[in-house]
């Protein structure tokens, strides 16, 4: 018997049927003799329904006691959809009981809308699992010091099976979604894209932080830290499929990297088109200048992400650094009025019709000339680099928007990962 714990997104929860369909393969899971934990979303759909009705009734100037309503009201489309889907166990057979994160409790810090877990009180769980029970546990929600409810974060179902997973040392923790697995990219973008059979934790992480939108990186951040198990499958296979070969599907996210001499070199192509450019010109090259820019778009909790500078001529540099397309105007906004002005820069500059691209892959350690390779694949189908970022298993570039397709295919040809996808990480 192990202990199990299945994660179910919104899609998955997004009707009456599709919810009993869940509660049949969590009833067959039990049935074999696994302990069952649930953490579902909300219904496809609710929370953002329930986010419009509060900004049409929201204050001009919305503070930190609106944050709060706001958690209050998006954490009810997750119990929602926790009551329905141990009604629909109970139909099963089963008993079933459905708790909110603040029930269990799962404990956060108190920053509204994009709370962290802090620890969970897994008591009340080990007691109906014991008892025979099958536990299911409101995803995206906890609650913080004082009382009040927290959320924490679209995608922060994902971070909260994971975290019940690591605080209960699950076997496994089972993200089932509306795709099959983890694919070498977007399938929307290259058909002939494949799905990996395994990928590493370094490479999963590394996917989601360059745009992979399979797992929200929190969730990946966790298991990390906790060796939580995860695999990425499918919920829309028939629910009755046999349960060896359900347990064998979809990508398992492993911390143990196999020697392998044919692993491929990279394991998948991430993208993100929601990034920002912004250069500000004619900065002065003494010390600290970076720490000033950059402080004081930190201090306006803007988050950033690739950042150069230029060689200094004449004293003078160009400072440039990529944001969140959501954040782009507020941070020129700073940075025109409060930040230039103090240092003396000649201005500043930005472009919202930019993207990231990224090549990933566990496997670029051992192999020299990849970026390169890269850059070469680039340059011959006249796409022009406008920053990089590299670490020790990814590159990352950004190019103008309309070339990002482009790049994505020809980065995933020359990689041959329409061939290799079936072996990489073995």
């Amino acid at each position: 018997m192990a202990l199990i714990v299945h994660k179910y997104g919104g899609t998955s929860m997004g009707s009456t049927e599709r919810i009993r369909n869940v509660a049949r393969r969590v009833a067959k899971w039990h049935k074999a003799g696994h302990q069952m934990v649930v953490v579902p979303s909300a219904m496809s759909g609710e929370t953002n329904r329930l986010l419009a009705l509060a900004k049409e009734l929201s204050p001009e100037k919305p503070g930190r006691a609106y944050g709060r309503e706001l958690d209050m009201l998006a954490s009810t489309g997750e119990q929602a959809s926790s009551a329905l889907l141990a009604i629909a166990l109970q139909a099963e057979g089963l008993e079933a009981v459905s708790y909110a994160g603040w029930q269990v409790p799962i404990k956060t810090n108190d920053a509204y809308t994009k709370a962290r877990i802090e620890s969970i009180d897994d008591e009340r769980v080990r007691a109906d699992l014991a008892a025979g029970k099958v536990v299911i546990v409101t995803g995206f929600q906890g609650v913080d010091p004082e009382g009040n409810i927290t959320t924490l974060g679209r995608g922060g179902s994902d971070t909260s099976a994971v975290a019940v997973a690591a605080a209960l040392k699950a076997a496994e923790c089972l993200i089932y979604t509306d795709v099959d697995g983890v694919y070498t990219t977007d399938p929307r973008v290259v058909p002939e894209a494949r799905r990996l059979n395994r990928v590493s934790f370094e490479e999963m992480l590394e996917m989601a932080s360059m745009g992979s939108k399979v797992l929200q990186i929190r969730s990946v951040e966790f298991a990390g830290k906790y060796r939580v198990p995860l695999r990425v499958l499918s919920s829309f296979t028939p629910w009755d499929i046999d349960l060896n070969e359900e347990a064998a599907s979809g990508t398992l996210i492993t911390f143990e990297e196999e020697d392998n001499m044919e692993q491929a070199v990279v394991s998948g192509i991430a993208f993100n088109r929601d990034e920002a450019k912004i250069s500000v010109l004619g900065v002065p090259d003494t010390p600290g200048i970076a720490a000033q820019i950059l402080g004081a778009v930190a201090d306006a909790n803007i988050e950033v992400d690739v950042i150069i500078q230029n060689v200094s001529k004449d004293g003078k540099t160009d400072f440039s650094f990529t944001v969140h397309r959501n954040e782009f105007q507020k941070t020129i906004d700073l940075l025109k009025s409060k930040v230039a002005p103090a240092m003396g820069a000649t201005e500043v500059l930005g472009d919202a019709r930019i993207c990231k691209v990224s090549i990933v892959g566990i496997g670029m350690r051992s192999h020299v000339g990849v970026a390169s390779r890269m850059f070469r694949c680039l340059s011959t189908e006249g796409i022009n680099i406008q920053m990089i970022s590299t670490s020790e298993i990814k590159t990352s570039v950004v190019i103008d928007e309309k070339y990002m397709e482009l790049a994505v295919r020809a980065l995933h040809r020359e990689f041959d990962l329409d061939q290799t996808a079936d072996t990489i990480g073995r």
